[in-house]
């Protein structure tokens, strides 16, 4: 959020405003000011629903907001009807669904509900627009504009992280497997487990699982039980793997389903060759047998096939990263991103001639209710299910909102 904030000044402004969710949102707010954001914290959530769309409806009007978007089921849903009694047209950002228990499954079928009563729909890749179109949600309104990292935070490996890499086990391995993510099912750690009792045998390999989630000890278990207590290590939460990720040889995302992986793309942006499952987005940044490869969710031994053709040509791994990182630098940048939004805004100028949009046109401001994604990055307790929602004010010269589900 804060990238695609900073690459949309000079022509937007973005202001954040958070639901509190017992303080989770201060990180968010502070880094925000850090950078030069105004943000400031919402005093409703829910259950009070009227209170919360009332204090929207507030800062919709302070604002001076063209647009509302919106990321998440409860953004969504309060979202939604803040900016319809202030006449605001509002756009949603669909990132994906992980359908992992039953609240979160109730939760994401609210969601789909709210989609169609969008006026747009941003998704983050091809493969999250197909789910929204089968949600209900008319092709019309649906826009992809993809995930953007800033790669130049990904620079030559520091030999200082790899030297605790590999003292992260009793005896150093030659190579390390990275993986990262939340530890909960929809993330498939435990196939990659089961390919690392493949891989392991014959090689002087490692792996470690940087993140947390309720799979860990459960995972442990499973480590343990494999035999691979020496050679798979969980790394815990980092809120620093852009040190991390050159260091690695090779980097392995086995979801069962996503959006678009940030992380994918940040491996690539350290010229790290991935293997990763072909679902959601993945073959979106994954060109398959040129950057990494691509296999089947759930195929362990395809998994692990994989990874030991990459081990075993330091050369192709090489290659194959360096591919990765040319096109992160060419097809996911916050320049790119930010004039795919900047389209999109201005394209909606013409279509609501009635709209608060129309009134303050000559400001051009954008409120942007959104949230973020289930990430290793965060602490355990925004790492739980239920992703938090940040909710941004662009205008021109704009402003913000952002909340916590």
């Amino acid at each position: 959020m804060l990238g695609l904030a900073q690459h949309l000044v000079p022509a937007y402004r973005s202001v954040f405003l958070s639901f509190s969710e017992g303080g989770c949102c201060q990180a968010f707010l502070h880094e925000g000011r850090r950078q030069g954001f105004d943000g400031w914290e919402l005093s409703n959530d829910t259950p009070r629903w009227a209170a919360a769309i009332h204090e929207i409806r507030g800062w919709l009007r302070e604002t001076q907001a063209g647009v509302l978007c919106c990321h998440g089921y409860k953004a969504n849903l309060l979202g939604r009807w803040a900016a319809r009694r202030e006449n605001v047209p509002v756009v949603a950002v669909s990132r994906g669904w992980t359908g992992e228990d039953f609240k979160v499954r109730f939760y994401e079928a609210i969601d789909r509900l709210f989609l169609r009563r969008m006026d747009q729909v941003i998704c983050v890749s091809q493969g999250q627009r197909a789910k929204v179109i089968r949600a209900g949600v008319p092709a019309s309104k649906v826009t992809v504009i993809h995930n953007a990292i800033d790669a130049s935070r990904f620079t030559r490996p520091n030999p200082a992280y790899r030297d605790q890499l590999r003292r992260l086990f009793p005896k150093p391995p030659a190579r390390i497997v990275g993986a990262a993510g939340r530890l909960s099912p929809e993330k498939g750690f435990s196939v990659l487990i089961e390919a690392a009792r493949e891989v392991v045998g014959p090689s002087s390999v490692g792996f470690v699982l940087f993140g947390d989630g309720p799979l860990r000890d459960t995972l442990q278990r499973q480590i343990n039980d494999a035999g691979l207590q020496s050679s798979f290590v969980l790394g815990g939460f980092r809120n620093d793997l852009d040190c991390w990720l050159p260091s690695f040889d090779l980097f392995v995302a086995p979801s069962f389903t996503e959006g678009l992986p940030n992380v994918i793309l940040e491996a690539f942006a350290a010229a790290v060759p991935v293997v990763a499952t072909a679902v959601g987005g993945t073959p979106e940044i994954v060109d398959d047998e040129v950057s990494g490869y691509l296999v089947p969710p759930g195929d362990a031994q395809a998994l692990a096939n994989r990874i030991q053709v990459l081990l075993n040509s330091e050369e192709q791994a090489r290659t194959m990263g360096q591919r990765g990182r040319q096109r992160v630098l060419q097809n996911f940048t916050f320049e790119s991103q930010a004039a795919a939004y900047r389209r999109l805004f201005e394209g909606m100028l013409t279509s609501f001639p009635n709209s608060v949009w129309e009134r303050a046109s000559s400001k051009r401001r954008f409120a942007n209710l959104t949230g973020h994604m289930n990430n290793h990055r965060r602490k355990e307790e925004t790492e739980l299910p239920g992703p938090v929602f940040p909710n941004q004010v662009w205008e021109r010269e704009g402003n913000a909102l952002e909340g916590h589900e």
